[in-house]
């Protein structure tokens, strides 16, 4: 009997989602890397749109920490507030009403507590959770990084922004590829990830 095959990790448009956590007003100030992470994530829901990859949006407690930041042009999408860590629980119908769904692609902040906890139970629920490393972060690079490195013990995978969105185009002759490397070609500012690897 061959042996089980790990998981590849593979991610298709028509099974995936983006997950944008959190990224609220209030925390501007306080998350280290809070503008390259919110353009790596507002560039993620962009290509996400145009290749019809649903996005779900959640903020914590925005009575006591505000709205999602307007640079994110979440406009139109529902935004779901919640007071629990994981956004499973807000986004639990959205994801019953997808038996097609296999990966989910996380953004957000903080690593250390939304994001790990969302990560711990969408994979609990059988799906693949890809971290866009690059639009996630936390008050603490130490807690960044030990969160970061927690969700790859536990089967997440651990992708930039760049490499996910050229796995969901897959062929330079994708009828959307030129308008997508137009996104792309801009250079991703530095999020401090260098320092932590």
């Amino acid at each position: 009997m061959a042996a089980a095959r790990p998981a590849l990790g593979r991610i298709h448009p028509r099974s995936s989602v983006l997950f944008l956590c959190d990224m609220q007003e209030k925390f501007r100030h306080n998350i280290a890397y809070f503008p390259e992470i919110l353009f790596v994530a507002a560039r993620m829901l962009k290509v996400a749109q145009l290749l019809e990859v649903p996005a779900l949006v959640t903020e914590q407690y925005p009575k006591g920490l505000g709205h999602t930041v307007p640079e994110l042009h979440t406009n139109g999408l529902p935004v779901l507030p919640k007071t629990t860590f994981s956004m499973v629980p807000a986004l639990r119908q959205e994801l019953d009403a997808r038996p097609q769904l296999c990966s989910v692609l996380l953004c957000g902040i903080e690593a250390q507590a939304c994001v790990l906890s969302t990560a711990l139970d969408l994979l609990d629920r059988g799906l693949e959770v890809h971290v866009v490393v690059d639009a996630c972060s936390s008050r603490s690079q130490v807690d960044r990084l030990v969160a970061l490195s927690r969700m790859r013990q536990s089967g997440a995978f651990l992708s930039t922004s760049e490499s996910l969105i050229l796995q969901l185009v897959r062929d330079a002759t994708h009828p959307k590829f030129k308008e997508i490397m137009n996104i792309i070609k801009e250079p991703v500012p530095d999020s401090g990830l260098l320092g932590l690897f």
